[in-house]
C-alpha cells in the first residue's frame, strides 16, 4: 500500500515536472517570441495572454473542486494536461484567435489541475507521510524551472533574432515534454480509499453508473455551496483583510519574475548577442533562488527563534535591493519596447552579473513571502484551510493578471515603484497580523 502511494506521488511529481518545464519556459519567453514574429496577421501579446490565464484561473478556482469530485482527480489532471499542451502547440503555427482562446482554456485547466493535484496528494498521504510527499512533489516541480530554461540558453545564446525555424523547434520540444507529462497521469494507480469507494458502489446493484455520477455531482454541488459561504464569511475576517495587501503583492512580483523580467533582459540592447540566451539563464537562477529559499526557510521556521516576521522582512529587503539594482541596470523602456531592442540607457552600464544576481534575489524573496503566507494561513485557519487558501490564490491571481495587463504599457520605473509601495504595505500588515496572533496566544496561556 505504501509503495503504491509513493509510486503515485513520484509519478504525480514527474507529470508536473514535464508539464511545467513546458509552461514555465513558455511564460518566460513568450513575449520575446511574440515580438520576434514576422507575421502581419498575428497581433497577440504575451503579457495579455498571461493576464487572461491568471484572470480566468482566479475565478475558476471556485468551480474546480466540484469538477474534481465528479470526474475524479486522475481524469481531471489528464484533461487539464491536454489544455496545457494545446496552449504550447499554438506557438508552432501562431494564430491570434487560437492564442487567446487557449489562454482562456488553460486558465480553466490550471484551476482544475492544481485542485486535482492537492486532492490526489492528500488522498495518497497519511499524517506521517504528508510532509515527505509534499516535499518530494515540491522538489520535482521546482526542477521545472531548470531544464527548459537551460535549453533556451544553449539554443538562443548568441542569436539576436528568433527565426521561425528556431521557434518551431523550441515549442515542438516543449510540446513533447507537456504531452509526456500529460500521459504520465494515466499511469497513476487508484488509492486504497478510492478502491473501497468503487467496490461499495459496485456492490449497490440498485445504483446505475448514471445514478452514481448524479449522486457525486449533487454531493459536490452541496460541498461547493458550503465552501463558498465559508469563503464569503472569511473575506470579511480582519486577518484576511490585513493579509490581503501581502497576497496582492505576491501576485505583482509573481508576474514580474515569471514573465516581465526575462523579457526586459532579452530586450536590453547593451547585452548584445548574449541577451536572448540570458533569458534562459535568468529563469534558471530564479528557480535556484526559489529552491534555496524554500529549503532554507522551511528549516529555519522549525526553530522557534526564527519568526515568520523575520523571514517576511528579509523577503522585503531582498526584493527592494533587487528592484533598486534592476532600476540601475536595466533600461526603463525594456518592458514596453516591441519591435526593436531598448533605446534608453540605464544609469549603470548593464551588467550580466548584476542582472543574474537580481534573478536570484527575485526567486529568494518570492519564496520568503509565499512560504510564510502559507504558514500563517495554515496556522490561523487550521479548520478552514481550503477556503483560506482559495482566497489567497484568488487575490494573488487577480493581481498577477492586472500586472500582466499593465506590463506592456508602464515603463520599468513605475512597475518597480508599484511593487515597492504594495510590498512595504503588505509587510507592515503581515507584522500586524503576526502580532495579533502572538497576543492571542499569550492571552490563552494567561
Amino acid at each position: 500500500m505504501a509503495d503504491r502511494r509513493t509510486f503515485n506521488v513520484v509519478i504525480l511529481g514527474l507529470g508536473f515536472l514535464f508539464i511545467f518545464t513546458a509552461f514555465t519556459t513558455c511564460g518566460n519567453i513568450e513575449q520575446t517570441v511574440v515580438k520576434s514574429l514576422h507575421n502581419d496577421t498575428f497581433s497577440g501579446s504575451g503579457y495579455h495572454s498571461l493576464g487572461i490565464i491568471y484572470g480566468i484561473f482566479s475565478f475558476s478556482n471556485f468551480l474546480a473542486p466540484t469538477v474534481v469530485v465528479v470526474i475524479g482527480p486522475k481524469i481531471t489532471m489528464f484533461l487539464s494536461g491536454i489544455l496545457y499542451s494545446g496552449y504550447i502547440a499554438v506557438f508552432i503555427v501562431p494564430s491570434t484567435w487560437a492564442f487567446y482562446l487557449t489562454s482562456v482554456l488553460i486558465g480553466i485547466g490550471a484551476a482544475m489541475l492544481w485542485t486535482a493535484q492537492g486532492h490526489f496528494l492528500v488522498e495518497n498521504s497519511e499524517a506521517s507521510t504528508i510532509n515527505r510527499n509534499t516535499g518530494m512533489f515540491w522538489a520535482l516541480l521546482q526542477c521545472s524551472m531548470l531544464f527548459g530554461n537551460l535549453y533556451i540558453y544553449f539554443d538562443w545564446n548568441g542569436k539576436t533574432e528568433i527565426s521561425d525555424g528556431r521557434r518551431k523547434n523550441v515549442f515542438l520540444s516543449l510540446l513533447v515534454a507537456s504531452i509526456l507529462g500529460t500521459l504520465s497521469f494515466l499511469a497513476l494507480r487508484r488509492s486504497h480509499d478510492e478502491e473501497e469507494m468503487l467496490s461499495d458502489e459496485e456492490g449497490q446493484a440498485l445504483l446505475s453508473t448514471r445514478m452514481m455520477y448524479k449522486h457525486r455531482a449533487n454531493t459536490a454541488v452541496q460541498d461547493a455551496k458550503s465552501e463558498f459561504k465559508t469563503i464569503l464569511q472569511l473575506v470579511k475576517d480582519k486577518t484576511i483583510l490585513l493579509l490581503s495587501p501581502c497576497m496582492a503583492y505576491s501576485g505583482l512580483e509573481l508576474s514580474f519574475y515569471s514573465g516581465v523580467y526575462g523579457t526586459c533582459i532579452g530586450a536590453t540592447a547593451q547585452f548584445g548577442e548574449a541577451a536572448k540566451g540570458l533569458i534562459g539563464i535568468s529563469g534558471i537562477v530564479v528557480g535556484i533562488g526559489e529552491i534555496v529559499g524554500g529549503g532554507l526557510f522551511g528549516l529555519l521556521c522549525k526553530n522557534n527563534r526564527f519568526r515568520r516576521t523575520s523571514v517576511v522582512f528579509l523577503g522585503m529587503v531582498v526584493h527592494f535591493v533587487a528592484f533598486y539594482l534592476i532600476f540601475l541596470n536595466i533600461p526603463g523602456d525594456a518592458p514596453v519596447v516591441f519591435y526593436n531592442v531598448t533605446q534608453e540607457k540605464p544609469y549603470l552600464t548593464p551588467s550580466v552579473s548584476i542582472a543574474l544576481l537580481c534573478s536570484f534575489l527575485l526567486g529568494l524573496g518570492d519564496s520568503c513571502f509565499n512560504t510564510q503566507l502559507y504558514s500563517i494561513l495554515g496556522r490561523v485557519y487550521a479548520e478552514q484551510s481550503t477556503p483560506a487558501f482559495a482566497i489567497f490564490k484568488f487575490i494573488q491571481s487577480v493581481f498577477a493578471a492586472v500586472a500582466f495587463f499593465y506590463s506592456g504599457y508602464l515603463v520599468l520605473m513605475w512597475q518597480l515603484l508599484l511593487m515597492i509601495i504594495l510590498g512595504f504595505a503588505g509587510t507592515l500588515c503581515f507584522f500586524v497580523v503576526e502580532r495579533m496572533q502572538n497576543f492571542s496566544v499569550d492571552l490563552q496561556e494567561y
